[in-house]
């Protein structure tokens, strides 16, 4: 690189990579800017995902029904559907907001984009705290407040998995991304405790706290995020290619090669959405995110709520501890990204991974609904089972999947379709995830046994839309098969690769 473009570069690096340079008193590694781009995206949608899980723990708060004293209007005969449209509010604005935001992403400073993102989520966050200190009772408020919440969320996950996309390669894409994307379950689980934590000293601090938690992380973001190599004038040519494994024809793979081909020599425009709708594959899996995402989230929304409402072994918890309860859903979530991540690498198959969990979630949900009440042992069990099964296809989709489908071969190399790909697949299920929630506000207020019927159900059709890229994957599988005894071949990924 020439000196006088070197010494642009350095001074558009962030001020808090400028540092690390200064301590070090040389240049980071590409392989240290990785680590530092895993480190700082997984800390921020961490704390997107806490600030988003405080809501449920304060359900109990604001309309804990017989078991004590809420806050109007929301402790009233139609509390829980209240609470539901809220809910909405957030969702569905962050679900718009999503298409919104992965255009943007390909067009803008993705590091400025998240900083702006982060800040506002945590003030919108705080807000809806300020209530209970500024004695605010009225409805609308708090719809609003929790609707520019949801629009500032939106800027979170199309951002960090193109920043990672930018960065990482495709070796072990699944289980890297699987282990990567436990930032969800953290966050939840992180939120949770928070939350549950604060409650005793006023369910505001349940707010307000999360929200300054996630502005400080933002601030991080835009002191340390490097959003590709080119902005910090990284070469990939200077790593120790020795290290590295090597392909059968000596192309080196791993960490080093990026998601994102830089074949594409002349200039990259940003995809159109049209466009993106088209890459095969995106369609299927981004309607199964919305059935996927339907449960996880009634889950991540109402968990708390309903294991304070349920006896348990002819107990019930108070809201600090069904929230503390609540976040073994997570764990198992992480478990099940990971498992999922992992399984789609070794079978080179996600649709079949993905469709597999969905078809497993169906039994588990039945068992925890139906003997979870048995005694808190059987809960846990049944909880981490269950947040196992329906948190991996969810994890799977959201990462990989994104990953694959915005990397794939129709798109020549060009590199700026992964912000858009991710934004219409997880926006798509960011629907789903605002409609379960809002239908179990009013549907729990007859019968919770009708609320897990309708959830069963959705990862029923989850699993069924996914059909035709199973069919894809097994018929790749049986070539593949009947081709081991001739010369061997490198066989694409099928949901990257297959025009399905």
């Amino acid at each position: 690189m020439p000196e006088s473009e070197y010494e642009t570069t350095a001074q558009k690096k962030p001020l808090g990579i400028r540092f690390l340079e200064w301590l070090k008193k040389g240049t980071l590694s590409y392989k240290t800017y990785q680590v530092i781009v895993l480190i700082v995206t997984f800390l921020a949608y961490a704390a997107y995902h806490a600030a988003r899980k405080t809501t449920s723990i304060v359900k109990s708060a604001l309309d804990p029904g017989t078991l004590g004293d809420g806050w109007a209007p929301f402790d009233g005969a139609n509390g829980t559907g209240l609470l539901g449209e809220v809910d909405l509010a957030f969702l569905a604005v962050y679900a718009m907001g999503m298409y919104f935001s992965g255009h943007l992403g390909d067009r803008m400073n993705l590091r400025i984009f998240l900083t702006i993102g982060m800040v506002g989520t945590g003030v919108f966050t705080s807000l809806f705290g300020a209530g209970y200190w500024a004695d605010i009772h009225n409805f609308y408020y708090f719809l609003a407040v929790q609707m520019l919440a949801g629009l500032f969320q939106s800027t979170g996950w199309p951002s960090v998995v193109a920043v990672v996309g930018n960065w990482c390669g495709k070796k072990k894409r699944g289980l890297i991304m699987g282990i990567w994307n436990a930032h969800t379950s953290i966050g939840n689980i992180s939120g949770s405790l928070i939350a549950a934590a604060m409650l005793s000293y006023g369910w505001g601090w349940s707010f307000v706290v999360p929200g300054f938690v996630i502005a400080f992380v933002g601030l991080l973001v835009f002191l340390f995020l490097p959003v590709n190599p080119s902005s910090v004038g990284a070469d990939r040519v200077e790593e120790d290619e020795s290290s590295s494994p090597k392909k059968s024809n000596g192309e080196e793979v791993g960490l080093t090669e990026p998601l994102l081909s830089s074949s594409f020599k002349g200039k990259q425009e940003a995809v159109g959405f049209i466009e993106a709708w088209k890459i095969p594959g995106v369609a299927p899996f981004a309607l199964c995110l919305f059935f996927s995402k339907l449960v996880a989230y009634t889950f991540l929304y109402w968990l708390p709520f309903y294991i304070s409402h349920t006896a348990i072994d002819g107990k019930y918890l108070s809201s600090g501890t069904a929230g503390n309860l609540s976040t073994l859903f997570d764990v198992g979530g992480v478990v099940g990204g990971i498992l999922a991540g992992h399984i789609s690498d070794r079978l080179n198959a996600r649709a079949i991974t993905a469709a597999g969990f969905m078809y497993c979630a169906i039994p588990a949900l039945y068992f925890y609904r139906s003997y979870g009440n048995v005694s808190l042992t059987m809960n846990i069990v049944l909880m981490l089972i269950t947040g196992m099964f329906v948190n991996g296809p969810y994890a799977l989709i959201t990462t990989a999947v994104s990953a694959d489908l915005g990397t794939h071969s129709s798109l020549k190399g060009n590199s700026r379709a992964l912000a858009t790909v991710t934004a219409i697949i997880d926006g798509t299920g960011s629907v789903g995830a605002a409609i379960g929630p809002l239908l179990t506000g009013y549907i729990s207020a007859t019968s919770w046994s009708a609320v897990f019927t309708m959830l069963m159900g959705a990862a029923f059709v989850a699993g069924l839309l996914l059909t035709k890229l199973v069919i894809a994957e097994v018929g790749a599988k049986i070539a593949e098969s009947s081709r081991s005894q001739g010369s061997p071949s490198q066989s694409s990924h099928p949901v990257a690769e297959l025009d399905v």
